[in-house]
């Protein structure tokens, strides 16, 4: 009788051992999407745990390599049933907190080329608790079956090294953990300790997504060529620090951070040990920024180009969802689309997302999902024979985006308009060009935004040039270029170029997409190079050309196009006191619309 009931025992245990082994917890897919899988959706069965993972790199100092804190959250199938998964990784400087409002950007009212007055320094207090480095991602993705990943970058929260801003470490930093997810031996358990951790319930397939410079970090990763990162959604990422805080040679602020530049991100940032702030501060801010970043000139120079992940892009093989918003003013447009465009003459898999609005705005959640089923868990979904541009019209939601070929439209072609005299009132845009021998000036004062530039019917403080009212519709798609031939008073000036949509919308029911169509800036004294500036010879005329920031927008009819001439932008540049003098030379200046249908749509819209 024992011997039955122990055979008993045997037969029933293995029966229930093969019923698990049959029901174990995996993925479900549907329409190429990853769904929520029932026993994945309870938080209380998820296990959250931290460990360091060590790099290639020591930047504090300390003579020991560098260890990211990691954090990871996965379902404890992943523990009780031997279950792999797919990874979605973000990473970022932000974790542990930031300097906050503190009084830490350059004072802007001074001459152009002139030192600004000392500023600020400050010191951030630390804030977060272990093992929990950030909630984000965790509900879209755990319960669909992947696991979620976060770690601090260098030099903040409990990650060792130094904040660079964009400096190679924070490219090796998230490939470091990279590489641990895939298989390698450099998890610890402790920041300084021996015992090691490793990554047993990964399939060594890795995505990674996040905002502004969450956003940054994948692009940083994908860039070093790391085997596992599968595929990256960047959402309004900075791909060039020199492109954030200079544009054509001009020293230019991002959008509502007047003053700030790449020492004062590194303060708002610098949240690790306190005992390393001193030498990295030393290190990195006071020497390596304060003798490459330039803000007399604003020359593109090493310390940049170093900072520029355009130029780091050989190695990339992550396919790329890009995602960005037309009215970011904060991180432009120009960051996402020099990216796609570099990845679609690569041929990694590529597909960009744009909307109408301002900072941030990941693409819709299905579309997401579909890109990551693709790329971490095989599915053949049909996501790389899809459109690859989707673009939110100006009346929809950002759930809906309307599927294009490509980015820019592929019936754009760039339309050419001239400028026919009118200052100190209104001139116009002529698609034909007139010799008119005209030269018009303007007087540069700060103290009048472009918003109220643009809506002023006389002002010597601008030119603006406006194109006759349109009867039908024209949709802008592409990068408008511009060149302007021009003279100054002084050795060195502002230039400040918007594109508008007139008659001007206020009130609260004017939509972001109703006024500003695109913007620009440049230094007239990089009009050869943005790598080398001259100062202007008073009255001597040049030719400076320049792209706008990329556009996608309708303009409806009943509005007129107006291109709008100034020198200092009062949310933008620099401030120098009022009274230089601009000449633009009409003649020699061109801006060129991208435009649905080229000429002829034009020629349509205005007759």
């Amino acid at each position: 009788m024992i011997k039955n009931r122990t055979r008993s025992i045997f037969t029933i245990g293995l029966f229930f051992s093969l019923t698990a082994a049959i029901a174990q917890v995996k993925p479900i897919f549907e329409n190429g999407e990853a769904q929520v899988v029932p026993e994945l959706k309870d938080s209380s069965n998820w296990i959250r745990h931290d460990l360091w993972v060590e790099t290639e790199f020591d930047t504090d100092g300390d003579g020991k390599l560098d260890r990211m804190h990691v954090a990871v959250t996965r379902p404890s199938q992943t523990e009780t049933e031997g279950l792999k998964l797919p990874i979605i990784y973000a990473s970022s400087p932000y974790y542990a907190g930031t300097a906050g409002n503190a009084p830490i950007f350059w004072d802007v009212r001074h001459e152009l080329g002139a030192p600004a007055p000392p500023r600020n320094t400050t010191e951030v207090v630390r804030t977060g608790k272990r093992p929990i480095i950030s909630n984000s991602e965790i509900m879209n993705w755990v319960p669909r079956g992947y696991i979620v990943v976060h770690s601090s970058s260098p030099g903040t929260g409990l990650s060792q090294g130094a904040p660079t801003v964009g400096g190679d470490n924070e490219s090796l930093a998230p490939k470091a953990v990279i590489e641990w997810l895939t298989g390698k031996e450099n998890g610890y358990t402790s920041p300084e300790g021996n015992e090691k951790v490793m990554a047993f319930w990964s399939t060594g397939k890795v995505g990674m997504t996040g905002t502004s410079y969450n956003g940054t970090l994948p692009l940083a990763a994908a860039t070093t060529g790391v085997k596992g990162l599968e595929a990256i959604i960047p959402i309004a990422p900075n791909t060039s620090y020199y492109h954030y805080y200079r544009s054509n040679g001009l020293v230019r602020s991002p959008g509502g951070y007047l003053g700030e530049d790449i020492d004062v991100l590194y303060d708002f940032i610098h949240s690790g040990d306190e005992s390393k702030r001193p030498y990295n501060n030393k290190t990195v801010r006071d020497t390596e920024m304060a003798q490459g970043m330039d803000r007399a000139t604003g020359d593109y120079n090493e310390f940049w180009a170093g900072r520029d992940y355009l130029n780091d892009m050989e190695p990339m093989k992550a396919a790329l969802l890009m995602s960005h918003g037309f009215n970011d003013w904060n991180v432009m447009p120009e960051h996402s689309y020099r990216i796609y465009d570099a990845a679609r003459a690569k041929g990694i898999p590529h597909k960009i997302y744009y909307h109408q609005n301002g900072h941030g705005g990941p693409p819709p959640l299905s579309m997401m999902n579909r890109w990551f089923t693709r790329y971490l868990h095989g599915v053949e979904n049909g996501v790389e024979d899809e459109p690859k541009a989707w673009i939110v019209r100006e009346q929809d939601p950002q759930s809906n985006p309307t599927a294009y070929a490509d980015y820019p439209n592929p019936k754009a072609s760039n339309v050419n308009f001239y400028l026919q005299p009118g200052a100190p009132a209104v001139g116009s845009l002529s698609l034909e060009r007139e010799a008119s021998q005209e030269r018009e000036t303007l007087v540069d004062n700060y103290s009048f935004p472009g918003s109220a530039l643009a809506q002023a019917e006389y002002s010597e403080h601008r030119l603006l040039y406006l194109s006759p009212v349109l009867k039908e519709a024209v949709h802008i798609s592409g990068i408008p270029k511009i060149t302007i031939k021009l003279a100054s008073n002084k050795p060195a000036a502002n230039l400040s170029v918007w594109l508008v949509s007139l008659p001007w919308t206020e009130g609260r029911n004017a939509k972001i997409t109703d006024n500003i169509i695109t913007r620009g800036w440049a230094d007239p004294q990089n009009h050869a190079s943005i790598s080398e500036s001259e100062p202007l010879v008073p009255g001597q005329f040049y030719e400076v050309s320049f792209d706008l920031q990329p556009d996608d927008q309708i303009i409806p009819a009943g509005q007129q196009i107006g291109l709008m001439i100034f020198s200092s932008d009062k949310e933008f540049t620099i401030l120098p006191k009022p009274g230089t003098e601009l000449t633009i030379d009409l003649d020699g200046t061109v801006l060129k619309l991208p435009i649905v249908d080229g000429k002829i749509g034009m020629e349509k819209a205005v007759k």
